[in-house]
């Protein structure tokens, strides 16, 4: 019998096997009839998922997807501990035995719903309501994660999706990123602020165009100093390349024997939390972030990211070249959308061209008037 309800519960059970796979569970209903509608459409779902793990050779299901694009993939992206984060989070949302290729639009719109309800805890002490939510931009990292594995399946595993996700309809909007640069004396009232242990780390942000966390992960296996560079995994898993300047190399120089593995490091001001004071550690998030408020509000700025550092240098290195191209494959952008953000810094250049441009124009508006008149007065004079 596939439909049996057992002694210790009101509900009707269901377990039955197709294509040599065994399929059980519950249908939360007390009504035989109910049970039996719920069981004819889990049926249903049990041809599907049969037929899928029939035309392919891999294991669909959530949980061995995840696994194996973690394996070939994520594991290498800089932000690897926030990518394995988020995959646990898929696996919350659609659990585990869930396979791929069952995911439709309306799972996609609940997760995005779900994720949207989540909130940033900065501190144990501090009550969950208010803890802000998480920004559309957050979410839409997590649906994005979730189409790089389909993705993969598609192209490296050879999975058929018959009905996939139309990913464009889930994405939130997301306000465009605003531009800051240092202005007025900011740049020599952090300057001044500064530990002199982390100078080095805030000098080559500065200096490098890096994102903090391309900056803070950095190890001396990926600083290669006879190619003259600097090349990791930035943003996405991209490759990310920097040129060893005379400007980089006197601020790595300095820096080697501090730690075996790791560029970056800071000297512990105290013996705590497993530290021995005047000891050096690499630096990781939580301490670069507490770090740069610290220095923030000793150099009396606001409104001002340690992000912000990168937009510094585009915005600068743009005006000083006044070459887009150049600045897209500074900052390591695969497409020069992303750079057009910094467009603004030549506008007062285009105001100027437009002015040049008019002025010609004028000038030679009245030069054929003259001439024109000139010719005239000659044709009365003849006569």
């Amino acid at each position: 019998m596939s439909l049996y309800k057992p002694k210790n519960s009101p509900y009707y059970q269901f377990d039955f096997e197709l294509g040599g796979h065994r399929f059980s569970g519950t249908t939360k209903c007390t009504s035989r009839r109910e049970a039996e509608a719920v069981e004819r459409t889990e049926r249903e779902r049990a041809k599907r998922r049969v037929a899928d793990l029939r035309n392919t050779s891999i294991r669909l299901d959530l949980d061995s997807v995840i696994d194996r694009f973690w394996i070939e993939s994520g594991q290498h992206f800089s932000g690897a501990g926030d990518t394995w984060r988020d995959l646990g989070r898929l696996i919350d949302f659609f659990g585990a035995t869930r396979l791929i290729t069952e995911i439709r639009d309306d799972d996609i719109a609940k997760l995005v719903a779900w994720r949207r309800g989540h909130r940033i805890i900065r501190s144990k002490k501090t009550k969950l309501e208010d803890c802000p939510l998480v920004s559309n931009g957050t979410v839409n990292l997590t649906t994005a994660l979730l189409r790089m594995l389909f993705n993969r399946a598609k192209r490296n595993w050879g999975v058929r999706f018959q009905y996939e996700p139309q990913w464009q309809n889930h994405m939130l909007p997301q306000p465009q990123e605003r531009v800051r640069e240092l202005v007025g004396d900011e740049g020599e009232r952090l300057e001044a602020a500064t530990r002199e242990d982390l100078r080095p780390f805030f000098d080559f942000l500065t200096v490098s165009g890096l994102r903090k966390k391309e900056g803070y992960t950095l190890r001396w296996l990926e600083v290669n100093w006879s190619s003259g560079q600097i090349v990791k995994l930035g943003k996405k898993g991209n490759r990310v390349v920097v040129p060893i300047t005379s400007t980089i190399r006197s601020i790595l120089e300095p820096l080697q024997g501090h730690h075996p593995e790791f560029v970056f490091t800071f000297c512990a001001q105290s013996t705590q939390h497993g530290r021995i004071r005047g000891q050096r550690y690499p630096l990781h998030r939580s301490n670069v972030n507490g770090m740069w408020r610290r220095l923030r509000k000793r150099a009396g700025i606001k409104d001002f990211r340690i992000h912000d550092l990168r937009h510094d240098f585009a915005t600068k290195l743009l005006r000083s070249t006044r070459n887009l191209k150049l600045v897209q494959k500074a900052l390591n952008h695969r497409d020069i959308t992303s750079t057009l953000r910094y467009a603004h810094v030549l506008d007062e250049e285009v105001a100027d061209a437009m002015e040049e441009f008019a002025q010609e124009r004028m000038a030679k508006r009245n030069q054929h008037a003259e001439s024109r008149n000139n010719s005239q007065s000659a044709n009365r004079k003849r006569a």
